[in-house]
Formats: C-alpha cells, structure tokens, sequence
C-alpha cells in the first residue's frame, strides 16, 4: 500500500513474491526480494526462510554493497569466506563488500532479514562454494 503521496509503501514482506520457486530452490525454502514492490530506489531488502538442516546451494558477494543481516527466527550458521559462525535469534551480521557468505539453518530452520545499500548487478553468486 502507498500513500497518495507516494511518501512511504507499507507491504507485509510475506506478501512479496516468493522467488525461490523460480529458480528451482522451492526445496530450499522461500525467498522474497521486495525491494521494486516497496518503490525502494536505493536500499536493497530481502526475507529469506530455509528449511530445517538447509544450507544455500551457493555461496554470494557484493563488490560494492555492504549488507546486514538480521536472524528473525530459528538459527544455524554462516560461513564468511573462511570462517563459519554459529548464528541464532535476533543476531546481527554485517558483511563487507568483497566478503563471500551464505547460510545453513539448523534444527529449527532459518528466517533472515537482510538489507543495505542498493547497488543494481553488484551481485555475484558462485555455485558449490561452501562445500564440506
């Protein structure tokens, strides 16, 4: 919804399109990238949820964009480049730009909030990075 001034756009995240179907992740989890349907121009926003014992089949970085993440819900860990680290409700990760990340959700799965800046084409994803 948007004011008739088109000063704010309120949406409930849920009710952004789950995107993780189209790219034949549905097993994964969901995936909503509602930053054009909020009208946002310059900041970059997505509601991730990954089933119980689910890690991203690929890794990703930004060359410019920094990004915070926000653990809403369940908990797992994240591997930032080299190092991986145990994660879990209401914590708060910010990753620099050029820093390789993606995430395993544990026994309760995994529900994330990221956002930052918004650099359009900044991402790259690199498929089987965190392999152990």
């Amino acid at each position: 919804m948007s004011s008739t001034a088109d000063s704010y756009t309120l949406l409930k995240l849920t009710d952004a399109k789950d995107q993780a179907a189209g790219f034949g992740l549905a097993e994964m989890g969901e995936a909503r990238f509602p930053t054009e349907e909020l009208g946002a121009e310059d900041t970059g926003l997505s509601l991730q949820k990954l089933l119980p014992g689910v890690r991203q089949p690929f890794g990703h970085r930004h060359e410019n964009a920094e990004e915070v993440y926000v653990v809403l819900s369940g908990g797992g860990r994240v591997k930032l480049d080299d190092e991986v680290v145990t994660i879990g409700k209401l914590d708060a990760i910010r990753v620099a730009p050029g820093v390789t990340r993606n995430f395993e959700a544990g026994d309760e799965g995994l529900e994330v909030l990221a956002f930052g800046a918004r650099h359009k084409g900044d991402g790259e994803v690199i498929r089987g990075w965190w392999s152990e």
